[in-house]
């Protein structure tokens, strides 16, 4: 991570305790259920990767600077970086990015311009990384917001073994179509109510 995007340095992090989301308790709350069944969001995998990122940096702070864009740009053309968009016409409204190795997905970061569409970007990457055999979603650091989506927290000898398990498997997260909105729904409540 960089200080911020003018910064010319990048530094490695590696949290004590570490944020993941358990790809079975993502919970889709009764407005995010609306927004998925009522808008007619198009969803787009890896159709503008550079403009995703370009998404998540746009704000008053971010650690994304040039050179940490332009290894992502790099991860993504080697086909470790991916990105999950949301697209209103043909606008892109929001979406996420993350890094693949084996069966662990990395979310580097996400963004919203309109109302829940990171949120449904989210759902969309949880069914996908679901469909496709991936068994860890880290999302680095536990906020509010993801604790309230079904994000946990486990310490770093929990995270090392997931990791390295994970990492063992061999994956790909373009092998399945995207799930149509009423199959993310479902997906997302059988395995919710399975604990």
């Amino acid at each position: 991570m960089a200080e911020d995007k003018d910064s010319n340095t990048i530094r490695w992090m590696s949290p004590q305790r570490r944020g993941i989301m358990p790809l079975n308790r993502f919970r889709i709350s009764r407005s995010l259920r609306r927004t998925l069944t009522k808008h007619n969001y198009g969803i787009k995998i890896d159709y503008d990767f550079a403009g995703t990122i370009a998404g998540c940096a746009d704000r008053d702070t971010t650690w994304i600077n040039d050179d940490i864009r332009k290894a992502y740009l790099q991860l993504h053309k080697e086909g470790y970086a991916h990105s999950l968009e949301v697209w209103n016409n043909s606008q892109l409204v929001g979406g996420v990015y993350g890094v693949t190795l084996g069966a662990a997905f990395f979310g580097e970061s996400m963004f919203s311009r309109q109302r829940d569409s990171s949120k449904v970007a989210l759902a969309f990457l949880i069914s996908q990384l679901r469909q496709t055999g991936f068994v860890l979603f880290d999302v680095q650091y536990l906020t509010s917001h993801l604790a309230s989506l079904g994000a946990i927290e486990i310490n770093q000898e929990e995270y090392k073994t997931l990791l390295k398990n994970a990492i063992r498997k061999r994956v790909n997260f373009l092998s399945a179509p995207i799930a149509q909105p009423h199959e993310v729904i479902q997906r997302s409540t059988q395995t919710s109510n399975r604990g």
